[in-house]
Formats: C-alpha cells, structure tokens, sequence
C-alpha cells in the first residue's frame, strides 16, 4: 500500500523575528528583581536558634536561677503536671474533664536529674569539688536537698546576682552545682547532653525546651518578635515550615476574654478550652455538607454564578 504523500503548505501570511533565548534571559532577570526586592519587604526573619549556649552566655543569672529551681522542684517543668510530672489534681480541665489527667504522664522529666544531675555525671574529667558536690547531693535526703536548693533559690533571688554567698551548711552543694553547670552550658557540651537524654539519636529537643522554659530567655526572645502569649503576632520563620500563620485562628482565642484572662477558670484552663473550641469548629467544618440550612446556603447567596458568569450567559436555564 503506498503513503500518502503530505503537502507542504508554506505560510504566506507576515512573519516576525522571534528570539527565544532573549526572552527568556529578560524573563528571568526581572523575575530575579522581583524575587529579590520583594524578598527584602516581605521575606520571613532568619533568626539564629536559640540554644542552651546562647542562654548561658547571654543571660548567666537567668540560667544559674533556672537551674536552682529544677534542683528544688519549684521551675514551671518539674511541677507543670502530665504528661511530664504525676501531680494529683493537676492539669487543664474542660468542665470537670481534667484532661491532662486522662492522658496521663507520656513523656516522664525528672527536672533536677534531667537538666542538672545526670548532664554534671556525664561530663568528663569533673573537677575534685564537682565530684564532692555530687556525692554530697546523692547522699543526702529528698528533703534535705529540696532545702539547700530552695534557700539558695532565694537568695539568688534576692541579690540577683550569679551567685549568692553564704554558709556552706546553708546552700550545700548547690552552688558548686549550678556554676559547673554554668561552665558547661557556656562551653556548649549541655545542649547536646540534655537534648540526647536516653535517646541515641538526637532529634528529641523536648528536654531543651522545657529546661529553657524554665527561665526568662526563652519568653523574652518571643516577645521581642511579638510572639508572647499576650501578643498576637505570628512568625513563618525560615526553615520552620509551614510556620506559624496558618495558627491565626487557633492563637486569635487567647487575645480576647475571657480566655486572655488567667485570674478568670476559663482563662486558667485556655489551652484545653481553646483546643476544644477548634476540634468543635473542625466538626462543624466537617459537617457542612450534611447540616440543614448552612449546606443550602450557596443557593440562598449564588456567588457561585458570579464566578461561572459566562458559563451561565452562554447556557441560560430554561425558561429564562
């Protein structure tokens, strides 16, 4: 069977040079421009991370406190409830529903040993007076430690200054714990330990935040950002993806009574009120396809017409 033979028609019509390298090296160029200055407005900060270091080398007395207050189990960690710390009758409730409580505690933290006592056994080559300090500690009672912890937790209070001075018999080995500590979160070997824990590998920061929780540097960098708990900014910072702002209406509860309230029982509980505020929103979003009314409410404001409005021109409904 022979092929048929394809005519070639040639174009008569007008022509135009046409470069496509060009185009595309001037496409690219002024979408680079764009890219860059818009970067420059509206581009999400790279912030450094904040780590266990920084905290101690910037603010040294805020984290010698810290320390001393997961010593004598009074930081926000070591008595925040499940699921780090079996406290009875601890937790946020909605209603009489603790649930905290019901979860139970997950993930166990022993404060002092956790974020002081274990990282200080694991350094190596301790000094003569590290190693007296920590037998001094493991020696002595619960109550006993709970005391020289707790008076050198005020009196660091009291003086604001990096250490306090007094009788020995009085703060115990507290003081030469909390300034080794100091030494080796200044060197940067504490934030690998606290973060490894008993892991092998380390991807579990939850240690490291609950320990930089406990003081002040952690809260203070937030609001500088305007990211405090009384703040209603958001951050997409980069390499933190999807970032923050997706979070706009979950973080908006906590700006207006009476969950911005903590003196009040709502705002007491806001996290778990505020949790089941957006689950019951999540159902209703769920739900909008089966819930009389709200589902009939596309045909009652017809947006959808105007959108298709020449789909609709060019197929009018019958009998109009």
């Amino acid at each position: 069977m022979k092929s048929r033979s394809r005519e070639i028609v040639q174009w008569q019509g007008p022509s135009k040079r046409y470069d496509i390298v060009k185009e595309f090296v001037v496409a690219l160029t002024v979408v680079a421009i764009l890219t860059l200055a818009l970067s420059a407005l509206f581009s999400s900060p790279d912030e450094p991370s904040l780590t266990i270091k920084s905290w101690a080398n910037t603010s040294s007395e805020d984290f010698v406190l810290a320390a001393a207050t997961e010593l004598d189990g009074s930081s926000p960690s070591a008595s925040y409830g499940p699921p780090y710390v079996a406290i009875p009758g601890s937790g946020q409730k909605i209603g009489p529903v603790n649930l905290q409580a019901l979860a139970g505690v997950r993930t166990p933290v022993n404060s002092a040993n956790a974020f002081v006592i274990d990282p200080l056994r694991a350094w190596p080559n301790p000094s003569s007076s590290l190693t007296f300090a920590l037998g001094a500690w493991a020696r002595a009672s619960p109550d006993q430690q709970q005391q020289w912890a707790s008076a050198y937790v005020q009196a660091l209070g009291e003086t604001k200054q990096l250490k306090a001075t007094g009788a020995a018999d009085k703060y115990g080995p507290v003081p030469e714990l909390t300034s080794s500590l100091l030494v080796m979160a200044k060197s940067g070997a504490l934030d690998g330990v606290v973060a490894l824990g008993s892991n092998f590998y380390q991807t579990n920061y939850t240690h490291s935040l609950l320990f930089m929780g406990d003081g002040t540097y952690l809260e203070d960098a937030a609001v500088k950002q305007n990211l405090g708990g009384d703040q209603s900014g958001m951050m997409n910072e980069t390499g933190s993806y999807p970032g923050q702002a997706w979070l706009w209406l979950y973080t908006f509860w906590y700006q207006i009574p009476p969950f911005s309230n903590e003196a009040t029982t709502i705002g007491a509980n806001a996290d778990a009120v505020v949790w089941g505020i957006m689950m019951l929103l999540s159902l209703l979003l769920l739900l909008v396809p089966f819930l009389p009314g709200i589902r009939s409410i596309p045909r009652w404001i017809p947006l959808y017409r105007i959108i298709w409005r020449q789909w609709y021109r060019n197929h009018p409904m019958p009998g109009k």
